[in-house]
């Protein structure tokens, strides 16, 4: 007996398996902040304020208003023509070695602190009335890794960024990177913390790596468990090989 099946109920049958496979990646996968209600109004606690770390290079420029009392604080060095002001590596213990005042220890203050700190070294020495001190950290860098879409290490010019401007600045998570467990790993003074995060939740708000600090490494896990049929590269092959199917089904169908 010849069993014949018409070509529209194939096809048919055949879109309808395509939809419900190439279809397992869910909003509940990559949507960001899920929790978050309409018109909900979220207090500003932020308090965060970078603090140098050992290894950190500083920029470091006193003026007053006779820049020529203050020159003596603000080496530069010549390269042919150029001259460039000396940066200033916080040793490991936590120094630098800075010209007239010597040694002195910044690990761990904030840059207001810091400011502080050259000041009242200044006031106690009777060495410079009313000095601006302005610190910048040079090498304030940050590594995104794993699934996103331009993994990289990126510099920052200001003092602080938050994790969702490092994943923005990295081209956004892929499909395949798993929202709710983003790693950021932190070292401070040779002592690492390793902090995971959901970035479907917006509790990630209230989280101590909501804002990153000089070296932080933010790794995006992939999601293993959805790869062989709710991910890209594996539903783009899955439906071409359905659509394969439907077409040599329908090839013989026709004879």
């Amino acid at each position: 007996m010849k069993i014949c099946i018409p070509k529209i109920k194939l096809v048919f049958a055949l879109l309808l398996v395509l939809i419900s496979i190439t279809s397992c990646t869910t909003k509940k996968d990559v949507v960001y902040f899920q929790n978050a209600k309409d018109s909900e109004t979220i207090v500003d606690t932020d308090t965060f304020k970078a603090k140098l770390k050992t290894g950190d290079i500083l920029n470091i420029f006193i003026s007053t208003l006779d820049l020529t009392v203050a020159q003596p604080y603000n080496l530069v060095e010549s390269t042919g023509s150029v001259n460039t002001a000396i940066d200033y590596l916080i040793d490991s213990d936590g120094n630098i070695d800075y010209p007239v005042l010597g040694k002195i220890k910044l690990r761990g203050l904030t840059i207001e602190e810091a400011k502080d700190v050259f000041k009242k070294k200044f006031s106690e020495g009777k060495l410079l009335k009313d000095p601006v001190v302005i610190i910048r950290i040079k090498n304030f860098r940050i590594s995104v890794l794993g699934q996103v879409n331009s993994p990289g290490v990126y510099e920052i010019s200001g003092e602080r960024i938050t994790i969702l401007e490092a994943i923005a600045s990295a081209g956004d998570l892929g499909i395949t990177g798993r929202r709710e467990n983003v790693l950021v790993i932190r070292d401070f003074n040779g002592t690492k913390t390793y902090t995971r995060i959901d970035l479907t939740s917006k509790e990630i708000f209230n989280s101590p790596v909501y804002f990153l600090t000089q070296n932080d490494v933010v790794y995006v896990q992939p999601n293993t468990k959805g790869v062989s049929a709710g991910s890209g590269d594996a539903r783009i092959g899955l439906f071409a090989s359905l659509l394969g199917l439907a077409i040599t089904l329908g090839l013989l169908i026709n004879r």
